[in-house]
């Protein structure tokens, strides 16, 4: 199922299970799931576009029943060459929202518009050196935009600061209803700086399951994320 339109733009946590322990995987995505997170990310790397491989299909469709019984979503970031390839398996095995690079799309419409016709709501990817005018077509065709906030492959990156002017000016540009999710080294000390810039959706992954109940991090979290929401988007 595509994310609700109530989603889009509420301002939510999306923590990436990159970061959590492989060895007790549900319990740490039940973890947030019952601090009241909506959105698990879901970061696919093929070894390929970025230098580290990750999860497949399979790991998606062991979490979504519980993701989905707790009335939250699978968001799936494809970090590959050939996005088209994994599309459909991944949106069978339950993912909700996909997004795919900007820099691997050759017929990128062609592909964001696949992606609604299965079901899921569609995402453009930006890396940090990548100029927002790359996607001026694309922001017609997507639910949301996620700006890559350290260079993709690996997680617990130090946070890019220009990327917080890098929101400001996307927000700019973008049609009101579409999203923004940025993704690398989000934590308690850059949270409210996004989310005031423009941000809607914060993917973090060290920051809530890099120690400590991962819980009460994601709680915290997305506590920050609606203190800081604007009147407009509540």
């Amino acid at each position: 199922m595509a994310i609700p339109e109530s989603l889009l733009r509420a301002g939510s946590l999306a923590p990436s299970i990159l970061s959590a322990d492989f060895a007790a995987l549900g319990v740490d995505v039940r973890a947030v799931l019952d601090a009241g997170v909506r959105l698990v990310h879901f970061d696919v790397m093929d070894g390929h576009f970025v230098p580290n491989l990750t999860i497949g299909p399979a790991i998606v469709r062991s979490l979504a029943p519980m993701v989905h019984g707790s009335g939250a979503y699978v968001d799936t970031h494809l970090m590959v060459e050939r996005p088209d390839s994994f599309i459909e398996s991944f949106v069978a095995a339950g993912a909700d929202s996909v997004s795919v690079h900007v820099e691997t799309g050759a017929n990128l419409h062609r592909t964001l518009a696949r992606i609604r016709e299965l079901g899921a709501s569609p995402g453009v990817v930006v890396n940090p050196a990548t100029p927002l005018a790359s996607i001026e077509e694309a922001m017609l065709f997507v639910d949301y935009v996620l700006v890559m906030s350290v260079n993709p492959g690996f997680g617990g990156q130090e946070f890019i600061p220009e990327a917080v002017d890098k929101v400001r000016r996307l927000r700019e540009m973008l049609p009101p209803r579409v999203a923004i999710q940025v993704d690398g080294g989000v934590g308690r000390e850059n949270a409210a700086r996004l989310i005031g810039a423009g941000a809607d959706w914060l993917v973090a992954g060290s920051a809530v399951f890099g120690g400590g109940d991962p819980g009460v991090a994601a709680g915290v979290l997305q506590g920050m994320i609606s203190e800081s929401v604007g009147p407009d988007r509540r």
